[in-house]
């Protein structure tokens, strides 16, 4: 295990993606509960590799959600409902992971729903270079069912408790302490322990960080 600086990190993290050999845009998963620091490290990275002359695509999870109406039939503060019922896997493969992938044409869509209007999106198709690199951040992006879509997986590591203080941090405008807390206590953490014991994602990641403390964090490569 390795600590650093931010951009110790973000350079090891560069270097791993250019590390990859494939004959497709290169698909990057950035995995982790939520407020672990994701979207924040998924949007430096891509920075870094931009300032290295990679073309990105960044998209995220929040992208291929179902529609508001779909997405709690076991109940608003269901943990099972959130690892369940939450994402359009198969839309995230048909038109964004497929297409960049092993004998796709890289013709895609970043998006198919808009989380703040409630309302599915079609974006235009558009063609990525074969040498593109696709960063994708979310939650269960190393499930079973996406795993092996992904050509280098990272995943976000926090205590729980963190993430608790960082989304009330985060989220103070438009809920109270005690809405995010029972947010967090009843639906998002048990979904992440169900996601860690049924999917195993730091076993299947590449490189492991450890977000506790953003500016110096810890990373791992685990052994296979």
């Amino acid at each position: 295990m390795v600590r650093g600086t931010r951009d110790e990190l973000l350079d090891r993290l560069a270097e791993a993606v250019g590390s990859v050999t494939v004959d497709h845009p290169t698909r990057v998963a950035v995995d982790g509960p939520p407020a672990a620091g994701k979207t924040t490290l998924a949007d430096e990275l891509a920075v870094v590799l931009r300032e290295q002359g990679r073309d990105v695509i960044r998209a995220t999870i929040d992208d291929f959600l179902f529609p508001r109406a779909q997405r709690y039939p076991r109940g608003e503060y269901s943990a099972e409902g959130c690892y369940h019922d939450t994402h359009d896997r198969e839309a995230l493969t048909r038109v964004l992971l497929g297409p960049l992938g092993p004998g796709g044409d890289r013709r895609f869509q970043p998006a198919v729903y808009d989380h703040r209007a409630d309302a599915a999106v079609s974006p235009p198709f558009t063609t990525a270079p074969v040498d593109a690199v696709l960063v994708v951040d979310g939650v269960f992006l190393l499930r079973p069912e996406l795993v092996d879509r992904w050509d280098l997986r990272v995943f976000v590591s926090t205590a729980p408790e963190k993430t608790v203080d960082r989304a009330v941090l985060r989220e103070h405008r438009v809920s109270t302490r005690a809405e995010v807390e029972r947010r967090w206590r009843e639906r998002y953490i048990p979904s992440q322990q169900l996601y860690v014991a049924t999917a195993r994602p730091t076993h299947r990641a590449d490189v492991v960080v450890h977000n506790d403390e953003p500016q110096r964090p810890l990373w791992s490569v685990p052994r296979r």
